[in-house]
């Protein structure tokens, strides 16, 4: 089992920045293909980006392209998420996932264990 724990999450103003990490614990993080994902209220959960279990390959949902950065500190078993030029549309529950496979996943489906969420509110 991977336990997964979100952090970072708060009130920033249109335009800003906050940056989100995901710290694992358990079994092995540095094989594992890890993503974020969101959910406002009344819609689905869905992708926001994703990383291979090297860090070499990355990918990112169109809306998020250009402004968000995913990465991963293997030594520190964390996962982030740098949000810049933050947007109101982009206020949801931010999850972190992964799979125990190591290529990268962009659907929900394809993921294997979840944290529970940070809340992320963007202010016009």
């Amino acid at each position: 089992q991977v336990q997964l724990v979100e952090s970072g999450g708060g009130l920033v103003q249109a335009g800003g920045s906050l940056r989100l990490s995901c710290a694992a614990s358990g079994r092995t993080f540095s094989s594992n293909a890890m993503g974020w994902f969101r959910q406002a209220p009344g819609n689905e959960r869905e992708f926001v980006a994703a990383i291979n279990w090297s860090g070499s390959i990355t990918d990112y949902a169109d809306s998020v392209k250009g402004r968000f950065t995913i990465s991963r500190d293997a030594f520190k078993n964390t996962l982030y998420l740098q949000m810049n030029s933050l947007k109101p549309e982009d206020t949801a529950v931010y999850y972190c996932a992964g799979r125990w496979a190591g290529g990268v996943a962009t659907t929900t489906g394809g993921m294997d264990f979840w944290g529970k969420g940070t809340q992320v509110t963007v202010s016009s």
